[in-house]
C-alpha cells in the first residue's frame, strides 16, 4: 500500500504526513474484521490517523466512539480526518496516553493496533518508536487499560505481529482473558504468517467456541488480490 500523504476510501479520507504509523493493510483488515456488533460504546486505544475509529463507524452505524492517542501532531491530524468525515458527530477524540485516560462509563468493545515491538532494536526517529516499540505502552499496562475501561462482558480486539501475538496471548489468558476469535494473516499462501488479529472476552463469560481462520491478501501469483480478502474490504477500498 503507498505510503502517500492521504489514503481515500469509499466513504472517508485518511490524512497520514504527520503520523508516524500510515496507513497500513493490516491495521485496515483489524477495522474491518473487528466484532464491533452490538456495542453502544467503543474505544480506540492508539487512534493514530484515526483509521480504526473511522472503520468502526462505518460498520457501526450507532455506536458511539471515543478514541485516545498520546502523540500530539497524530492527535491533531486525526481530529482533521474525523473532522471531514461522515461520522464525525460519532467521534471523540482525546490527547492523552490510555495509562491516564478516565471515562464517566466503560466501553462495551476495545479496538487497538498497539506498539508491539516488544525487544526490537529502537529506531533513532522518537515519533517512531512510540508507534512501533512498547515504550510507551507494554503488554501489562495495555490489559490493566483494558481492564479498567471495559465493560464485565465486554470484548477487545488486537492485533499483533505472529510471535508477539503469541506472547500478549499467553499473558492475557494468565490475567484471566479467553481468545474468542482469531485471525491469522499472510500476505500469500507461501509466505510465513506476519499479523494475527484477536478478541479476547473475560474467561468467566466467554463461550466455549473459539473460532480460529486463516486470510491470504494476495492469490499464488502475488499481485490478485484473494477472494475474502476483497470480500472482507469491498466496503472500504475503492478498488473493490
Amino acid at each position: 500500500m503507498a505510503r502517500n500523504s492521504h489514503f481515500r476510501f469509499k466513504q472517508f479520507t485518511v490524512r497520514q504526513d504527520q503520523c508516524a504509523m500510515k496507513v497500513c493493510t493490516d491495521a485496515c483488515v483489524l477495522g474491518a474484521w473487528a466484532d464491533v456488533e452490538d456495542a453502544d460504546r467503543i474505544l480506540d486505544i492508539g487512534a493514530g490517523t484515526g483509521l480504526l475509529s473511522l472503520m468502526v463507524a462505518q460498520r457501526n452505524s450507532y455506536a458511539m466512539i471515543d478514541a485516545v492517542e498520546i502523540d500530539a501532531e497524530a492527535f491533531y491530524q486525526a481530529g482533521e480526518n474525523v473532522e471531514q468525515s461522515p461520522f464525525h458527530d460519532r467521534i471523540k477524540l482525546f490527547h492523552s496516553a490510555v495509562q491516564e485516560f478516565t471515562s464517566d462509563h466503560l466501553y462495551d468493545v476495545i479496538v487497538t493496533n498497539p506498539p508491539f515491538f516488544q525487544s526490537d532494536l529502537l529506531s533513532p526517529i522518537d515519533k517512531k518508536n512510540m508507534a512501533h516499540h512498547a515504550k510507551s505502552l507494554d503488554f501489562v499496562e495495555l490489559l490493566a487499560a483494558i481492564e479498567r475501561l471495559l465493560q464485565p462482558e465486554g470484548k477487545f480486539n488486537i492485533l499483533f505481529p505472529v510471535d508477539e501475538g503469541n506472547q500478549f496471548r499467553e499473558k492475557a489468558e494468565n490475567a484471566g482473558w479467553t481468545l474468542t476469535r482469531k485471525l491469522t494473516l499472510f500476505h500469500q499462501e507461501d509466505k510465513k504468517a506476519f499479523r494475527a488479529l484477536m478478541t479476547f472476552q473475560r474467561s468467566e463469560i466467554a463461550h466455549n467456541v473459539k473460532v480460529e481462520e486463516d486470510m491470504r491478501i494476495y492469490e499464488q501469483d502475488g499481485t490478485t488480490y484473494d477472494p475474502d480478502f476483497k470480500a472482507l474490504l469491498k466496503e472500504f477500498y475503492l478498488k473493490f
